[in-house]
């Protein structure tokens, strides 16, 4: 069993489109969702629709509950907090009802068990989907602010947009990058593979090369309203 995990389109269809196209040459046989799937980008229409014909498992992210609800104060720096909710206004009003409606009925976790395997997939951590564990994060944070339940052998998570791959006591932690905004210096859409078969594991990170000059021209011709900087995280995989 061959099983594909993305996350973090943040409405950036044209990476999107990418990623699928490689699951498909990949042969995965499952393909899961963990979040963020329409704010911050200039198709966030095109890109739930996108997620939706998959047909498949979908959970929630932090980008899809402030798309419902707003940003609040406390959870962004407060100099971006205006912006962000602007920027959160421009996506509601480009989607439909319907649409803020499957993005609040989302879960929050999904948990599989695959040839007798346990895997726990979140956004951030099965009990937040704000906090921040990152890749250089130590064993001790890892183990108590990822690896639950403690009974599972894979754990994937996605939030950082920085994609990793770490074993602690036997088991797999695996953050899987974002595929519409990769934050770690590299401009290609991540994601993450996980085979299982006759009790072998093997996961790896997927990087795979989208059109940048389009999704800058897309910003463009949406007038984004924050489309300097977010043309400048698409160029340089930074923010």
């Amino acid at each position: 069993m061959k099983m594909a995990f993305i996350s973090d389109i943040h409405g950036n269809a044209v990476a999107l489109d990418a990623v699928l196209t490689d699951i498909k040459q990949q042969e995965a046989d499952k393909i899961y969702v963990l979040g963020d799937i329409c704010y911050r980008g200039p198709e966030p229409k095109r890109s739930l629709e996108l997620i939706q014909s998959l047909d498949t498992e979908v959970i929630k992210g932090n980008a899809d509950e402030w798309v419902v609800r707003g940003v609040r104060e406390g959870e962004v720096p407060d100099k971006a907090l205006e912006l962000m909710n602007t920027e959160r206004q421009w996506t509601v009003e480009h989607l439909d009802p319907k649409d803020l409606q499957y993005l609040k009925n989302l879960p929050t976790q999904l948990h599989l068990n695959v040839e007798g395997v346990d895997i726990a997939a979140f956004h951030a951590t099965p009990e937040s989907l704000f906090d921040i564990i990152l890749p250089h994060a130590d064993d001790d944070t890892i183990l108590s602010m990822l690896m639950k339940p403690a009974d599972a052998t894979i754990y994937v998570y996605a939030h950082i947009h920085r994609p990793y791959i770490r074993y602690i006591n036997g088991k797999v932690i695996m953050n899987i990058g974002s595929v519409g905004l990769p934050f770690d210096g590299l401009t290609k859409a991540s994601y993450g593979l996980v085979e299982i078969e006759q009790d072998n594991i093997r996961t790896s990170i997927q990087r795979v090369s989208f059109d940048l000059d389009r999704v800058i021209q897309l910003y463009e011709k949406a007038d984004y309203p924050n489309k300097d900087m977010m043309k400048a995280v698409i160029r340089n995989a930074k923010i």
